[in-house]
């Protein structure tokens, strides 16, 4: 792990995350504590990944989300060699209908 992960103050992040309580809740803390590029990366990302599971070749998935190719590839590799983070929530999405 990072010297950055292992800060107390990486804990406290974390720790605000989990103790959200809703979608509306995680909207709101997210827009305070990002800039509108950074939520829209990680939205984009978060597609992307759904579409991978899915099975989406890279052009197709470039074709809906507009998404590079570099970051169709980051979040492949994350897929399949990362610390399983997608592996978690997607199949939570999925079930919830998402």
């Amino acid at each position: 792990m990072s010297k950055f992960l292992d800060k107390p103050s990486s804990d406290t992040l974390y720790r605000a995350i989990v103790s959200l309580q809703d979608e509306d809740e995680c909207r709101k803390f997210l827009q305070d504590l990002c800039t509108v590029s950074e939520l829209k990366a990680m939205e984009q990302r978060m597609e992307v990944a759904m579409l991978l599971d899915d099975g989406l070749i890279y052009s197709e998935i470039l074709e809906r989300t507009g998404a590079s190719s570099a970051t169709i590839s980051r979040v492949n590799r994350c897929l399949h060699y990362g610390a399983d983070g997608y592996r978690t929530i997607i199949p939570r999405l999925k079930e919830e209908g998402q």
